[in-house]
């Protein structure tokens, strides 16, 4: 279960359905309670008014006696003289003082109101509606009571409301649980799936879900990091048994020309057994450069940019080597780029080594532009390399037949690293097409 602060996803989602339902339920409890607060009231102040006109005719024509008062569905009623005397009351009033001191206001035949603690009913809140009575002596009022209507309406009215608020509570709350599990339950597993992936066994995948929504593309995008993660770890096992066989090689060889030169230390050749070994250390410094290249390259180690002319630096990098074979050399000055110089210089170098061990007679080195790209070309008369094997060569460590075999001088690394240095600096580095023996191609944005 995926958990955060203690509480998993399952609880804190269905906390939170249940407190918003809560919520609803009593903003929707409230509301209807008040809209039938405000319908009762409104019928029972009716309702006493029509107990109140009951008794109208009978105070008009002056015959109004308590016991000829009709009560109707309320608790009592009065009638007042002009000098404010109870001359009539119903059967519950007898005797009474009035119960109020209120008349409806100038121009109106009618007011009610809320009264509470009047003396006839204490501790009990009543609806009073008042009457006027125009007569020719005076104005004659009507009194008509009954108790109030309580907030709550009626406790049967009020328990369904809660009740039904409280069900529908519950019933979220299930429900959020349910959709949340079902929701998760491919989240699960895929952590458990996860949870089984080792690195040595990184061919597993997690299982992708029907529906096509968040999961799903979570689910794709971690197989997707797994596919990268497989192939990553393929290669890197692949570059450590291939550099660890290329070590071993330069150290057997040594090992045993000093057994062999301790065994017979009389007729060992000193001077020569240490040229040979000389070679074999020489084998040894260059692969451990390249590894540490590689190393910093895929670290991404930053490098310092700065304006380089990719025709003048190939210049210089002809101008410092010793010739084995005859260079042809076309170059362009003012193709600028942002590079890291040394990084470039050694990019070069590489291309050029590669060039010089497998050509024949001649190798061929060219910097131009095309559509603002600075395009440098390495190009060699040798034994040239299949199309098959066209990306293999830039892969660490490639074993090609024996003409283009990195036993011929190299480590296997260069053109690995020539490519790396070139993608890093927003180029690229094919192996293109070429009338006779292998051409190189470098491109990287000129810096404008």
């Amino acid at each position: 279960m995926i958990t955060r602060n203690g509480y998993s996803v399952r609880a804190r989602l269905t906390l939170i359905a249940v407190t918003v339902t809560v919520l609803c339920g009593i903003l929707v409890t409230t509301v209807l309670t008040l809209a039938l607060y405000d319908m009762a009231e409104f019928s029972r102040t009716n309702e006493v008014a029509g107990s109140a006109l009951e008794v109208v005719n009978l105070a008009r024509s002056g015959s109004a006696r308590p016991a000829t008062l009709p009560v109707g569905n309320t608790e009592g009623v009065q009638v007042l003289n002009p000098e404010g005397k109870v001359v009539a009351s119903s059967p519950g009033l007898a005797g009474a003082p009035p119960i109020a001191d209120f008349a409806p206001p100038d121009g109106k035949v009618r007011a009610d109101r809320q009264l509470c603690d009047i003396p006839r009913f204490p501790d009990r809140c009543m609806v009073v509606v008042a009457l006027r009575i125009r007569r020719r002596e005076g104005d004659w009022l009507i009194y008509s009571v009954d108790d109030a209507t309580p907030w709550y309406v009626h406790p049967g009215v009020f328990a369904a409301l809660v009740g039904s608020s409280l069900l529908l509570v519950a019933l979220a709350g299930l429900g959020a649980y349910h959709m949340v599990t079902r929701a998760l339950h491919p989240v699960n597993d895929i952590r458990k799936r996860l949870a089984e992936i080792t690195a040595t066994d990184l061919g597993r995948r997690v299982p992708v879900p029907e529906g096509h929504d968040e999961i799903r593309q979570l689910a794709e995008t971690i197989n997707q990091t797994l596919d990268r993660l497989e192939a990553v770890v393929e290669r890197q096992r692949r570059f450590v048994s291939d550099a660890s066989h290329d070590l071993r090689s330069p150290l057997t060889a040594m090992r045993a020309q000093v057994e062999e030169a301790l065994l017979y230390p009389d007729d060992t050749d000193w001077t020569a057994k240490a040229t040979a070994m000389l070679a074999s250390l020489d084998r040894l410094q260059a692969l451990a450069s390249d590894l540490l290249m590689l190393a910093r390259i895929d670290a991404g180690t930053p490098s310092d940019r700065e304006p380089v002319d990719l025709g003048e630096l190939c210049g210089d990098e002809l101008d410092r080597r010793k010739r084995g074979v005859t260079v042809v050399r076309e170059l362009k000055p003012g193709l600028v780029v942002s590079g890291d110089r040394l990084r470039l210089a050694r990019l070069l170098t590489n291309l050029l080594d590669n060039a010089e061990r497998h050509a024949a007679s001649w190798v061929s080195v060219s910097a131009t532009e095309q559509d603002g790209t600075a395009v440098v070309e390495v190009v060699d008369d040798g034994a040239g390399i299949a199309p098959e094997h066209r990306e293999v060569v830039f892969h660490r460590f490639t074993r090609l037949d024996a003409s283009r075999n990195r036993d011929a001088g190299g480590t296997g690394l260069g053109l690995a690293i020539a490519r790396e240095i070139a993608q890093a600096h927003g180029g690229q580095l094919t192996l293109e097409d070429s009338p006779q023996g292998a051409r190189f191609v470098l491109r990287i944005p000129l810096n404008r």
